[in-house]
């Protein structure tokens, strides 16, 4: 008998919870019932059996997997499967085997409407009888068929069809010299299938290949595996003892190995996607930030209510997978060193990081407190394994030069079909194409695109499928992201206005040196004579407008030191061509906004602003051993190069706030960084600084500056 811990592996405290409809059945499906029977001991267990043109019969476990188990409990009344064992393990039935190679999507309402070899049709022995484990639970409302009493009998028409999400279960096989053979499950634990799951199948060469596949008989391996369950990849595990097989083809005291893995809760299904979540949500202790792809990125902790990095000494795969386990995602890939993934910000809050590799969150571990030595250029990332959830199979990018742009195309059901279509791009921008490209695998946004006439795709898939699109950025796929509903709104159609992106593997990251603004503020009454070209480019308040030339302003002044910790260089997204002649200033600017300069009440209302256009970005100071590329000076390029920053001098124009209306009192002074996301970053989180400030009519102070995501509570 296959030990319980070895069937269902529960990554986390993950579980689900299947949300379910009603629906009809189709008229031409065969209508049949389902009983569990055979040697069990709870209800909601037992063999399969399938009453057919009056005769019950069983199903054969080839080809039988986890949605096919749901399939069954559902249609039993029961809310979810929990598991599924092959070779009669609730005994041997009698009569018919009805179903053979039974392959289920876990969408359909009855096992019936699933594709098998057809009724009757089966090369298999009773002895490969399928069972299933339901979850107590039942479905609410549920109807029971009644058979004699029974309380093991439903009918298929009462059944639900959930929205699936992919499971991935099946036989356990490795592969030795050429041949894929399957595990016989004596001695098999469930830190063995730990460690499965947290592989999710991934591939990884010169050690054992893992595949969770439809079962192949009579091809056994002949050892047993010894994992700890600490490990993050079963070539890791120990090899067992010699299994005593027969006639080497199957082993004498035991069945194949069965493995059914859940996604992590990074995976749970939201309440957008139609379902309840299944997990409660905490203040999240550690979080990934600089990654291109979906799971990995630099590796940031919480502590006292600010976030800082980890320092790379002794960094490990064995404490990047608990970083990972603990984010809902498989065992690590890779542990990263030497801020491979960007640079963070703030402080280094852990070193010399130890783990057993079976802590539930990083903070767990034991670590030197003292990060003494450990700068930046040390921060610790992860790339962590991901569940193939099937992203990428309802979105593609089309017509463009290579695979990484295109326009956007989607697929969706209309009219009972399933369909390509394009993006309305009214409001399209870098957010929603940063979703585009991390849900396709392609990594950040370079661009985002509002017209597309140059891509020609398919011309079936002209026709808009959605419009009014809103994203966070933080969305998995761009189906979460807000949207219209069935009903479409997209002005100016398809066709050349459809949403389009570029993608790119590498993208900047520009963060504001909070201690250079709060060293270098102070006040300036200026006049306004001598602020007439401040207030053409409209770096004045509105009652500017009509002030008198010979009046002052007052002007709160700072200096702003931006810094480029990406992986690639921050580049303005208009080209020379494109860039803004200002006559009055004599130069152009790159960008029309670069920066927003904010006085905010404390509750949040902004009482006074200014902006700041980038007339000129360049280089004005390296990191040791790195060469200056942008310069402003004879119409250079502009730009700021990984490991440099640009410092905008307090004593230039519009480098202020004009407060000449503010009244004394206590504010939050905020500076946000490429607030339009004119340009992709990988990063925005640390694009935003707030600092307390306090004005008494004459003077000003500046103070507890914070670069990144601290709250108005935080400030304060």
């Amino acid at each position: 008998m296959l030990p319980s811990g070895s069937i269902l592996c529960l990554l986390s405290t993950f579980f689900c919870t299947w949300v379910l409809c009603n629906a009809q059945s189709d008229p031409g499906t065969p209508v049949i019932q389902l009983r569990l029977a055979g040697d069990k001991k709870k209800y909601h267990e037992g063999r399969v059996e399938v009453l057919y043109n009056g005769a019950w019969g069983t199903v054969c476990d080839d080809d039988f997997s986890i949605s096919a188990a749901r399939v069954v409990c559902r249609e039993l009344g029961f809310m979810d499967a929990e598991s599924w064992f092959p070779s009669a393990k609730y005994g041997k039935g009698e009569g018919h085997i009805w179903l053979d190679n039974v392959h289920c999507t876990g969408t359909e309402t009855s096992l019936a409407q699933c594709p098998s070899n057809g009724f009757g049709v089966s090369d298999c022995k009773h002895s490969e009888d399928v069972g299933v484990v339901c979850s107590p639970r039942r479905i609410p409302g549920f109807k029971l068929t009644q058979k004699g009493g029974s309380d093991e009998v439903g009918a298929h028409k009462a059944a639900c069809s959930p929205k699936r999400i992919p499971i991935t279960d099946g036989f356990l096989e490795v592969k030795e010299e050429g041949k894929w053979r399957q595990i016989c499950n004596e001695d098999w634990t469930g830190m063995n299938s730990r460690v499965i799951c947290g592989m999710f199948v991934i591939q990884r060469p010169n050690t054992l290949i893992i595949l969770l596949a439809n079962r192949r008989k009579k091809n056994y391996w002949g050892f047993s595996v010894n994992c700890t369950g600490n490990e993050a990849d079963l070539s890791d595990c120990k090899v067992g003892r010699e299994i005593e097989m027969k006639g080497n083809l199957t082993c004498e005291k035991g069945m194949p190995v069965v493995v059914s893995c859940v996604p992590g809760r990074t995976f749970a299904p939201s309440v957008s996607m139609g379902f309840r979540k299944a997990y409660r949500l905490e203040q999240p202790l550690v979080r990934l930030r600089g990654g291109a792809m979906i799971g990995e990125g630099r590796v940031e902790v919480l502590k006292n209510g600010e976030w800082g990095t980890v320092c790379d000494d002794n960094w490990n795969i064995k404490a990047a997978t608990v970083v990972c386990r603990e984010l809902g995602f498989g065992s690590a890939k890779e542990a990263l060193t030497d801020a491979r993934l960007g640079q963070g910000i703030g402080p280094v809050h852990m070193n010399e990081v130890q783990c057993s590799g079976f802590e539930k969150s990083l903070t767990e571990c034991h670590f030197n407190r003292q990060a003494l030595g450990c700068s930046h250029e040390e921060d610790a990332a992860v790339k962590c394994i991901v569940p193939d959830m099937g992203f990428s199979n309802r979105l593609r990018l089309n017509g463009g030069r290579n695979p990484n742009e295109g326009r956007v195309e989607v697929l969706t059901h209309r009219n009972g079909s399933l369909v390509w279509g394009t993006v309305c791009s009214d409001s399209w921008g870098t957010m929603e194409a940063m979703v585009v490209c991390r849900q396709l695998g392609l990594g950040f946004a370079n661009h985002a695109f509002q017209e597309t006439h140059y891509w020609q795709g398919d011309s079936s898939a002209d026709a808009v499928v959605m419009s009014g699109v809103r994203c966070s950025g933080t969305e998995l796929t761009l189906d979460q992201c807000l949207h219209h509903g069935k009903h479409i709104n997209c002005p100016k159609g398809g066709g050349r206005f459809a949403a389009g992106v570029s993608c790119t593997q590498t993208a900047p990251d520009l963060v504001l040196n909070a201690q250079v603004v709060e060293q270098t503020t102070y006040l300036e009454d200026r006049p306004m004579y001598v602020l007439q070209c401040a207030l053409e480019e409209k770096c004045l308040s509105k009652s500017a407008d009509n002030a008198d030339p010979s009046s002052y302003r007052r002007l709160l002044r700072f200096s702003s030191q931006i810094q480029n910790n990406g992986q690639t260089d921050f580049r303005p997204r208009a080209g020379h061509q494109s860039w803004v002649w200002h006559e009055c200033h004599r130069h152009f600017h790159s960008m029309e906004v670069f920066t927003h300069y904010d006085l905010l009440s404390l509750n949040g209302t902004k009482v006074a602003e200014g902006h700041k256009a980038s007339f000129c970005l360049e280089d004005t100071h390296c990191d040791e051993g790195i060469q200056k590329r942008y310069e402003c000076a004879n119409f250079g390029a502009q730009g700021i190069s990984v490991g440099c920053s640009d410092t905008y001098r307090h004593d230039i124009d519009c480098q202020w706030i004009d407060i000449t209306d503010l009244k004394p009192g206590d504010y939050i002074f905020q500076v946000v960084i490429n607030p339009n996301y004119e340009v992709a970053e990988s990063d925005y989180t640390n694009n935003i600084m707030k600092c307390r400030s306090r004005y008494d009519g004459q003077r000003i102070w500046t103070y507890n500056c914070h670069t990144g995501e601290a709250t108005i509570c935080e400030i304060l």
